[in-house]
Formats: C-alpha cells, sequence, structure tokens
C-alpha cells in the first residue's frame, strides 16, 4: 500500500487513539505487524503554546516508521503553521482529524464538528498540504448525525484539497461507538475518489477484516478498540490475508510475558509511577474473557511495581 510517497508494508493501521497508542504500545502493535502506526492526537493549537505533555506526545523512536502524526483543531492558519513547524520530526504522514466524537473536541468546533462546516475543511486540508512535503491525509466519520450524513462530500473535498488518503469511520459522531458501523458509507467513498481509502469499524477479527475488503473495496483497513490489549490481531489478519489460515489466539503464558513486556517498556517510558497507574486499563483489556480476570484486575489496582505484577502473574492462572 502507497500513501503519497510513502510506502506500507501491509494494509494494515493501527488507528489512533488518545491515552492508548502511546509509544510502548505502537513498539508492540509494530512488531505484531502493523504496517502503519498512528499517533495519539495531538492538538495544534497546544504545540503552538509548547505544552510540556504535547512535546511527551510527539516522541517517536527510530524503530516506528512509517508513522502518522495527527493533529486536531479548527483553525486553517495554526494547523498548517505548526505542520511546517513540526515537519523535521521523524513522522512520515501527517493526519488531519475530523472524527474525534468526544464533546470537549467536537464542542471547540473540532474533530467531528468539521464535518458540519465543509468550507473549514477544505481550508484546512489546502492549507496544511501546502504548508509541508510530506504526505497529508484525513480521518472522517460517516456524518456528524443521521441527518448529515456527508462522508462522500468530505471525502471528494478533501482529495480536491490536495490530501494523500482518507480514513472513514463507519459511524457518526451522534454513534460514537456504539451500534453498528455502516461499512455500506465506506464502499461510496471509496467509489467517489481515487486517493486510498482506509476503512474504519468493526474490524475485530481476520474474518471481518476481509469481509471489510470484500464488501466495501477499500485499500486498507484500520484496527483500533480491536487491538487494545492484543497487539496480535495484526499479526492474525495479516496472516489470514496472506494464507488463508488464522494462526489462533496467543496461550495464556503469550498474554502474561506481553503484559510484562509491555509494563517495563511503560515504566520506561513513563516512569515508575504513571506507568504502573496507566497499565492498569491494559490490564484489563489483556485478561478480558479470561477466568479469574475479575480478580486479577482488583489485584493489579493495589500494586505499585512490576516485581509485584509479575510475582501476581506467577501465582495466578487465568
Amino acid at each position: 500500500m502507497q500513501i503519497g510517497n510513502v510506502v506500507i508494508s501491509n494494509n494494515l493501521i493501527l488507528a489512533p487513539m488518545a491515552g492508548v497508542t502511546d509509544l510502548p504500545f505502537r513498539l508492540l502493535c509494530r512488531e505484531q505487524g502493523a504496517g502503519l502506526l498512528c499517533m495519539e492526537m495531538v492538538s495544534a493549537k497546544a504545540i503552538s503554546f509548547h505544552n510540556k505533555n504535547t512535546e511527551a506526545l510527539l516522541q517517536i523512536d527510530p524503530k516506528e516508521p512509517p508513522v502518522s502524526l495527527q493533529l486536531f483543531g479548527a483553525d486553517p492558519d495554526i494547523i498548517s503553521e505548526m505542520a511546517a513547524y513540526i515537519e523535521e520530526r521523524p513522522f512520515s504522514i501527517l493526519d488531519l482529524n475530523m472524527g474525534c466524537p468526544v464533546p470537549k473536541v467536537a464542542g471547540n468546533g473540532e474533530g467531528s464538528a468539521l464535518m458540519k462546516n465543509p468550507k473549514a475543511v477544505e481550508a484546512i486540508v489546502t492549507k496544511t498540504v501546502r504548508a509541508i512535503r510530506k504526505p497529508v491525509t484525513v480521518k472522517i466519520r460517516k456524518g456528524f448525525d443521521e441527518a448529515h450524513v456527508n462522508a462522500v462530500e468530505i471525502a471528494k473535498i478533501a482529495e480536491a484539497s490536495g490530501a494523500a488518503a482518507i480514513a472513514v469511520h463507519g459511524r457518526t459522531r451522534e454513534q460514537y461507538y456504539s451500534g453498528q458501523a455502516d461499512w455500506d458509507i465506506i464502499r461510496q467513498v471509496k467509489e467517489a475518489v481515487k486517493i486510498p481509502v482506509i476503512g474504519n469499524g468493526d474490524i475485530d477479527s481476520p474474518e471481518s477484516a476481509k469481509k471489510m475488503l470484500e464488501e466495501t473495496g477499500c485499500d486498507g483497513l484500520m484496527i483500533g478498540r480491536a487491538a487494545r490489549g492484543n497487539p496480535w490481531i495484526f499479526h492474525r489478519i495479516d496472516t489470514y490475508l496472506k494464507t488463508g489460515t488464522d494462526p489462533g489466539k496467543p496461550s495464556m503464558e503469550e498474554v502474561k510475558q506481553m503484559m510484562l513486556r509491555h509494563t517495563k517498556m511503560l515504566l520506561e517510558y513513563k516512569g515508575d509511577y504513571t506507568g504502573i497507574r496507566e497499565m492498569r486499563k491494559h490490564i484489563a483489556w489483556y485478561t478480558a474473557g479470561f477466568p479469574h480476570s475479575a480478580r486479577l484486575r482488583a489485584r493489579t489496582n493495589e500494586i505499585n511495581r512490576v516485581e509485584e505484577l509479575e510475582a501476581l502473574l506467577t501465582k495466578m492462572v487465568l
């Protein structure tokens, strides 16, 4: 798969997820076969303020590329200026967020709210494409709500404004992540534009990945929530699409070892105090569905060091 001048080893993309797709998690997904990694979304305005927390979000490991850095905002001048300001950083693709449903983002006219303002979309994409040399992509939703389903219109505007690819989440902003994703809107977008189209929504298994490709004709597959606690999904989908065989879910021992490794990476990256606390949600995702996992999650809320987690996992049979 190719986006602009960036060649990607396969068509599997880790979706940008706030509070999830930090550097350690991205590295684990890369090892498991994700062709393109997307970072957590970053506020263009926060970059202009030289926000310390934002600087941490911008860190990229040499083992990551190709990696997509996602900006959000509503001001075409600020977004394009900040895109140019950070262009020398080692990201491969710049993505513009026009799909985030969170009230504090959409309430500011940013994220998914931009889908209500096609002229703003045109201005943001046009100015950003002109400001940098790297490929610019756009992530959108089906529409803001069912009364305003305009993904095809926005995709055409993005393409005409110079976007190199477009990712479509088959839900409206009103739906957030509930209900079923509408894959037909992804098909409609694919038929309407010539740039690569990336399908997003309800890809949670090798079979569903293949089904989306067949039903929509999309070029790439973006996997989000199904990758939480499950970086193996990229290897499983990649193998299935190439061979028709699913390697299957990891063993309990593999899950334990991945949790420990993830914890050590997170602590090294964010420090003991923050790392161990952030790891708790990942442990909940890794162990969902296993017997006795509720007891394990309760115990992990009490631990403060990786050695304690190691001892807990050694004693506990998932």
